[in-house]
């Protein structure tokens, strides 16, 4: 489990493509400090097992799956990236219940700059829309934001400039695909409301 304040901006080294997987090796100084193989590392919100540590490096293996649904499967050697470690049991809980399990990627439609932020409008997937409210919590590239407005096909994030300087979510340009994850709360509410079981029968 993660909770979405990014550790650290990372750089892919190398990515290897195979069949219907790939192996991705980044460089992250702080994250590997103290990680092992078996660890698990958020990489632009991705929870992926590192495999091999070597100093400031690691290598994690990505399936077909991930590389389908996320935006990892179009990064290319130097590219940033947003990595977090799990969260420690006595970590403070600064963001959200973030998973690192990518539910689909979002475009960016604009970047409206303010004073000492910006206004970020995304496309909302319609697979989504159901889960996402304004000032509810969603993730993006691993990023714990807050919605600020919503419409049946998008939405939008404040960036403050701490976010938009420690992560890749400054240097993000229009048109860019960015990984989205929805609040887990809203999806296991919805499976409860939606599977609700028979009322048992009285017993004689």
């Amino acid at each position: 489990m993660f909770t979405g304040i990014v550790e650290e901006l990372g750089e892919i080294v190398a990515i290897q493509h195979g069949a219907e997987s790939a192996v991705v090796t980044v460089r992250g100084p702080l994250v590997t400090s103290d990680a092992t193989p078996g660890a698990s590392i958020a990489v632009n919100g991705v929870c992926l097992t590192v495999v091999e540590q070597d100093g400031p490096t690691f290598s994690v293996d990505v399936m077909a799956e991930t590389l389908n649904r996320s935006s990892l499967g179009s990064l290319r050697a130097g590219a940033p990236v947003n990595l977090e470690r799990a969260m420690a049991a006595s970590t403070r809980f600064g963001g959200h219940i973030v998973q690192g399990h990518v539910d689909g990627t979002a475009q960016i439609l604009t970047r409206l700059p303010g004073d000492r932020w910006e206004v970020v409008q995304l496309t909302l997937p319609p697979g989504l829309s159901r889960y996402v409210v304004e000032k509810g919590s969603i993730t993006i590239d691993g990023v714990s934001l807050t919605v600020s407005a919503i419409t049946d096909e998008t939405f939008s994030v404040s960036l403050i400039p701490t976010t938009l300087e420690l992560t890749t979510l400054g240097q993000k340009s229009v048109g860019d695909l960015v990984n989205l994850e929805v609040d887990v709360i809203a999806k296991y509410v919805e499976r409860l409301l939606t599977h609700a079981p028979a009322e048992a029968e009285p017993i004689a």
